[in-house]
């Protein structure tokens, strides 16, 4: 059953190359294709802080991009992150620093990019092999909400020391417990969606971290203005626990048309 499907793709594959290369589908356009391997995994975050010359690996996280449950539907912002990720064991996270963040920082200055701030890589784990799929030169959401509240360090610090390059001077003090957070958007969204509901039940949430995005202040309420309005991170001993106590706290917010998805961490 396997080899008559690889063989039907195969075919599939040959005929759409001909149809380009050969029979000018796309014009000029298609006069050269680039052929990519296919990454079949699971993805993950790494976020690098340097100066230049040091580099300093946050925790990782994980984040949840479909609209829909069982990551289906349109993609969106980002539904939803974990941190810890708990298939990143200590081998795999040596192969991340060792393969490429390592030489990233190195490439920077081979290159002669003076480059300070942050680095974001997504990988991808194909069978246990970190793989990159995309570079960044900032923090991600909603993995921010879940990186930074595990980071005990004053940020402030740490911002300095990239400045000033002296990175290396500063030890990371990370939270042992994991953090979850899940996002709370307009129903709608990430297509057309309504602004200006009432958001209430905030001043109830007790075990988590309400992180405001889509929201606003008028006439004294607090009302939705975007399509992800909230997200709403929570601590736990294990990212079970985390989530748990985020959905709990989820159940004491309410706008009209509010709309999460109940399977973050589905897939861990």
């Amino acid at each position: 059953m396997q080899e008559h499907l690889e063989n039907t793709l195969l075919i599939a594959a040959k005929a759409e190359l001909k149809s380009m290369l050969v029979d000018s589908k796309f014009g000029t356009a298609s006069t050269k294709v680039v052929i990519e391997e296919f990454l079949d995994g699971i993805e993950l975050s790494c976020f690098v802080l340097t100066d230049g010359e040091h580099y300093k690996i946050l925790p990782t996280a994980k984040d949840y991009k479909r609209i829909g449950e069982g990551d289906t539907g349109l993609n969106t912002g980002g539904m939803g992150a974990v941190s810890p990720v708990p298939f990143a064991t200590e081998a795999f996270l040596n192969k991340i620093e060792e393969r490429i963040v390592k030489p990233t920082i190195e490439g920077f200055k081979k290159d002669q990019l003076p480059y300070v701030g942050f680095v974001f890589i997504g990988l991808i784990k194909v069978g246990d092999d970190p793989k990159v799929i995309e570079y960044n030169v900032r923090m991600g959401d909603p993995e921010t909400e879940v990186v930074l509240p595990r980071l005990k360090n004053d940020f402030v610090d740490l911002l300095q020391a990239m400045a000033q390059g002296t990175l290396n001077n500063i030890a990371l003090d990370i939270d042992s417990r994991a953090a979850t957070t899940i996002v709370l958007v307009s129903g709608g969204y990430p297509e057309a969606y309504v602004k200006g509901n009432e958001i209430t039940g905030l001043e109830a949430i007790k075990d988590s971290i309400p992180f405001h995005a889509g929201a606003q202040l008028k006439d004294e309420k607090i009302v939705t203005s975007g399509g992800r309005v909230l997200a709403i991170t929570s601590y736990g001993d294990t990212y079970q626990q985390a989530i748990k106590k985020s959905y709990q706290s989820i159940e004491k917010v309410h706008f009209d048309k509010m709309y999460y998805r109940g399977d973050i961490g589905f897939d861990l």
